[in-house]
Formats: C-alpha cells, sequence, structure tokens
C-alpha cells in the first residue's frame, strides 16, 4: 500500500479555515513515515482534514488534484526537494500558507524556500503545536519565539553552513568570504552541529 494511501482524509472536521470554508485542508509531505503518520492523527484532531504523500512526485499530483489551504513540506524527499512541492503549490493555489520542515544544517536551503514561498521553516522535528502556530500566524506577525532557541554556537554553526551552501560546498571560497583559515573550516565542517 501506497504512504500516500494509509491516511484517509478526515470526515466530519470542524472550524472554520481563513477563507470561511468549513474545513481547513492540510497537505502533508515527508518521507519518514513514522513521523508522517504521526503528524498527520495529531493535525486531524487539531480540525485539519490531511491527506500525505511521501515523495516529491505524490506531493505535486495531491496539490495538482486538490490544492490544499495549508501544506507542510519537508526539505529533503528520498526522490528530490520539497522545494519543487512548494512550486507546484505556488502554481495551482497562490494563497496557500506553507511552512518547509528542515533538517539540521539546511538553513540556507530553507531560507531559499521560504522566498520560494513558503511563509515560515521550522526545524525537525517539529512538533504539531509548532507546526500549527505557524500556519495560523497572520501574514503581519511572526510565529511566537521558540521556548529553547538555538544557543549561539548553533547560531554560529548554521551562519557557516549556509555561506558554504551559497559558495557551493568550496571550502576554499567559503573560508576566504569568512575571514578564516580553510584549515580552521575544514575542521568545524567535520564536526556534528552543537546542540541546542
Amino acid at each position: 500500500m501506497n504512504i500516500s494511501d494509509a491516511i484517509p482524509p478526515a470526515t466530519g472536521a470542524s472550524g472554520s479555515d481563513r477563507t470561511g470554508t468549513a474545513t481547513r485542508t492540510l497537505l502533508l509531505v515527508d518521507d519518514d513515515a513514522p513521523l508522517l503518520n504521526r503528524l498527520a492523527r495529531a493535525m486531524e484532531r487539531r480540525g485539519f482534514e490531511v491527506r500525505i504523500a511521501d515523495t516529491v512526485a505524490a506531493g505535486i499530483a495531491a496539490a495538482q488534484a486538490s490544492p490544499p489551504d495549508y501544506a507542510v513540506v519537508d526539505l529533503r524527499l528520498a526522490d528530490g526537494s520539497g522545494h519543487d512541492v512548494v512550486a507546484a503549490l505556488r502554481a495551482v493555489r497562490a494563497d496557500t500558507r506553507i511552512v518547509m520542515l528542515t533538517g539540521y544544517g539546511a538553513i540556507a536551503t530553507a531560507v531559499a524556500a521560504v522566498k520560494a514561498g513558503a511563509v515560515d521553516y521550522l526545524p525537525k522535528p517539529a512538533d504539531a503545536d509548532s507546526i500549527e502556530a505557524a500556519l495560523m500566524a497572520g501574514d503581519d506577525s511572526l510565529p511566537p519565539p521558540p521556548e529553547l532557541p538555538m544557543s549561539a554556537e548553533r547560531v554560529r554553526w548554521e551562519h557557516i553552513q549556509r555561506v558554504y551552501e551559497q559558495c557551493e560546498r568550496n571550502v576554499s571560497e567559503t573560508a576566504r568570504r569568512l575571514r578564516m583559515h580553510r584549515r580552521t573550516l575544514q575542521r568545524i565542517l567535520a564536526k556534528h552541529a552543537p546542540r541546542g
């Protein structure tokens, strides 16, 4: 059975979305099956009519078949980039509110996703409360600050990763732009992300 068929849309969802309709449709796209199913159930409990997809192709097909009010898209999927799903959603429905989920070290790519049409991005693993807050935040307001924001060391690491990605993963060019010794940069890149 395809994971896209694993959870049928919820019936009788209550509440109203920002367009005034009776249901709030939500497309979830992630290739982590346990996370996808857990998140789908949690969002259904919050009144969303949920559809799921586990690939870029399935996400694009679901978006085109029935453009949702909201979408949560993982940045990195087994068959490609979540950017392609964001672009497809924007092409069929400009007002879909999209939140991008990103793993560690992918902040630069997530920023690019926001520029492409996502309203926000959240680091994985993100809980249902954080996702709902990001989806429902008004266009002129930011979601509430995180309970545990990144440490200064983590912010520095993310900044280095961003410049590294922007330099197309060229260590010498990244070191030059950061005014850092090349070997120092290589040591930083070889380490795991700092906690917190």
